[in-house]
């Protein structure tokens, strides 16, 4: 069930996303297209409470519920970036807006180490999320074994993988390439 939800709040999310760029940039609604860009979070909370009803009502911890914490701690951590990067492309398609700029050398590197700190957020608020899971299903003590602390821990080794590609750009920055041709 918690599976089938994630799927639907990704659907919502980007559903809410659409039509609030759709009324901003179609048919220049722009305080309903601002009202349904502020709904998105209601998405995130429809699937806490789900998934907290779920496990209080004796289900099972598995591994959809920990997906249903990174799910949550991802679109927290990078609801917004992600609508801009959507607003941005609608507004260039649509309305003629600038295009978006590449970003090279230095500029480049802090987007990415940016994003890096967001990822971060994203594992501690989603951390947090599957902690407060392990105490509402009362799955024992906390432990490797614990289904909630093994998606921590895998979630870990991703930042981790996430750390080193994010911060290289800082030693070897991206280059444009079309410039020194």
């Amino acid at each position: 069930m918690i599976g089938a939800l994630i799927i639907g709040c990704e659907i919502g999310f980007w559903a809410l996303a659409a039509a609030g760029l759709f009324c901003r940039y179609m048919l220049n609604w722009r305080r309903t297209g601002a009202a349904l860009l502020i709904l998105t979070p209601v998405v995130d909370l429809v699937l806490l409470i789900a998934t907290v009803i779920d496990l209080r009502g004796g289900a099972e911890p598995s591994w959809t519920h920990g997906l249903a914490a990174v799910y949550l701690g991802v679109s927290v951590a990078f609801g917004h970036r992600m609508i801009r990067w959507a607003d941005e492309r609608f507004a260039r398609r649509f309305k003629g807006g600038p295009a978006p700029r590449k970003l090279y050398g230095r500029e480049h590197a802090a987007h990415e180490r940016r994003g890096w700190l967001l990822h971060l957020l994203a594992w501690c608020i989603g951390s947090l999320l599957l902690l407060g899971m392990h105490v509402l299903a009362g799955v024992g003590e906390l432990g490797v074994n614990s289904p909630f602390v093994a998606w921590s821990l895998r979630w870990a080794i991703v930042l981790g993988i996430d750390f080193i590609i994010s911060f290289s750009y800082t030693l070897w920055p991206r280059t444009d390439k079309s410039a020194s041709a």
